[in-house]
């Protein structure tokens, strides 16, 4: 059974642990570690130690994406987890939920929580856009997206300029990966989903009837988050999403 809760409460400050927190995060497609520069000073704030990741081919458009896989992806942030001592909480955002979800399911007795923005775990043989092709999947428009349910609240001319103007190509083997998780434990994990575009409600729905393919309801520890927002909170919404991750780090 699923258990499902909804909060928007962060913890007013840090918490006392004997071990440190980590909290490894993964950018969505386009994406690199800048994009989580203004959710860093809350998440060291609550006394959490953050690790913003850029993936492979995503390091500047001119990068050599020709040859990388979603295993790569997979692989790198394995390799930061394996360095780390202390607890680990995986955070995804949009396309870097499959990441984490493949993270969590090699590395189940390392991660203590994943955190999905506005993201989830996807059903095995699925892929988040099996059309992709070639070597380059570059950012759509942003009439492109809104259709595709990517919301554009609270993303005001400058921070969507920001976005067209570091966003990198992503790797087209990447977005037409299909998922293949293996370990079973991995659904034992807790898991935390940030819902921001669409209300938790309707999310659950969704994963429920199957309109979204995730491995959500076989999941057996799921708090929803409602953080009423556009698909890049941590631009539109950075301290109310570094405070959500706390509390889900922290709980």
């Amino acid at each position: 059974m699923t258990n499902t809760q909804t909060s928007t409460t962060a913890p007013s400050g840090p918490a006392e642990r004997t071990s440190t927190v980590h909290v490894v995060l993964v950018p969505g497609f386009w994406l690199g570690a800048w994009a989580w520069d203004r959710v860093l000073p809350g998440l060291r704030a609550a006394g959490l130690e953050p690790h913003a990741l850029t993936l492979p081919g995503l390091e500047a458009p001119d990068a050599d994406r020709s040859q990388v896989t979603f295993d790569d992806h997979v692989r790198a942030v394995l390799d930061v987890v394996a360095g780390l001592d202390g607890d680990v909480v995986l955070v995804g955002h949009s396309g870097g939920g499959m990441v984490v979800q493949h993270v969590l399911d090699r590395a189940v007795d390392r991660v203590r929580r994943v955190v999905y923005v506005d993201s989830g775990p996807l059903s095995a043989g699925r892929a988040i856009d099996p059309s992709a092709t070639g070597v380059d999947h570059p950012l759509p428009s942003w009439d492109e997206l809104a259709a595709q349910g990517s919301s554009m609240e609270g993303m005001d001319d400058e921070l969507r300029a920001e976005i067209a103007r570091r966003a990198v190509p992503h790797p087209a083997r990447v977005a037409s990966a299909e998922a293949d998780p293996r370990d079973p434990r991995r659904l034992s994990v807790p898991a935390t989903i940030i819902c921001t575009s669409i209300p938790s409600g309707a999310v659950q729905g969704m994963f429920g009837s199957g309109v979204i393919p995730a491995e959500v309801p076989d999941m057996t520890d799921v708090t929803y988050v409602d953080l009423p927002t556009g698909h890049w909170p941590m631009l539109s919404r950075p301290d109310d999403l570094a405070a959500a991750i706390a509390a889900a780090a922290l709980g």
